[in-house]
């Protein structure tokens, strides 16, 4: 049994809160600069220039990358065999994102009620999805999410004879429709299969994984590149005015699923795409 005190834990996620908002991934980052490099519209390639701008500015003057510094996603793997001391997990996680929000001047965009729209004042509560494995360590993976991608998203209840076509299609159809409101250059994150909630949560968390790492599975590593190459050839562009770099990424989750059914979420992410994972 390995201990884990709460102050420890509330020290990182504030720290964590702060670094995802000022300092963009570094899988993310590189992806916009390859795609300043290859660009060929005038205009997508201006825009991108302005994008790697304002990350250089954000970093070295410690401000947000972004207005919207998100709602804060939590996914949290813990160990079997760790202990938390000193009190509640998730009071310990949601003083560090309230601690993170305040100390950094993040802007606070939680509303306590989804019709009243009473803003809490330090963007709590974090959205938190927690697994349970084997060891005694802690790996915590912090990912503010704005929703001008997030309102772009889709889930689909497809048919198994839809197969990898209707997959493609909706994926499509859902890139189309977000067109420039979801910031582009956007990362797809992609969840096939489960149940319908299931999907989604394989979708999210699809956008934490390096932009660069393929699928291991072959079938879905093909499908994964044929969508980033026909949803870069839409011609969208960065920022929505043109070129050939309307997605950085596309990643893949799948889970086993019911032999009726094919889910398929789509969380779309804008191009500050903001992920921090650390091991406790």
């Amino acid at each position: 049994m390995r201990s884990i005190s709460i102050e420890e834990i509330i020290r990182n996620i504030k720290d964590m809160c702060i670094e995802a908002n000022y300092k963009l991934a570094s899988d993310v980052d590189v992806g916009i600069r390859e795609a300043f490099d290859k660009e060929t519209s005038p205009l997508g390639k201006r825009v991108l220039g302005q994008l790697l701008e304002n990350l250089d500015i954000a970093e070295n003057e410690s401000i947000p990358i972004c207005q919207d510094t998100g709602m804060a996603i939590v996914f949290v793997t813990i160990g079997q065999d760790v202990h938390i001391e000193g009190g509640s997990l998730e009071d310990s996680i949601n003083e560090g994102i309230r601690r993170g929000y305040q100390e950094g001047y993040l802007r606070k965009s939680l509303v306590s009620d989804p019709l009243l729209r009473e803003n809490t004042k330090d963007n709590t509560p974090g959205i938190i999805h927690y697994q349970i494995v084997a060891g005694n360590q802690l790996e915590i993976t912090i990912a503010p999410k704005g929703f001008g991608s997030e309102n772009m998203s889709r889930i689909y209840m497809l048919k198994p004879s839809d197969e990898a076509e209707g997959i493609k299609e909706v994926v499509l159809e859902t890139v189309k429709l977000a067109g420039p409101n979801a910031c582009p250059p956007i990362i797809v994150g992609i969840g096939i299969g489960g149940s319908f909630e299931k999907c989604a949560l394989l979708a999210k968390r699809a956008l934490t994984r390096d932009i660069s790492i393929r699928s291991d599975k072959p079938h879905i590593r093909k499908l994964e590149e044929e969508l980033l190459s026909a949803i870069n050839d839409m011609g969208i562009g960065p920022a929505g005015l043109g070129g050939k770099t309307t997605a950085l990424g596309v990643n893949i989750e799948t889970y086993p699923t019911h032999i009726a059914g094919l889910p398929v979420a789509i969380n779309i992410g804008c191009h500050v795409n903001r992920h921090v994972t650390r091991m406790l």
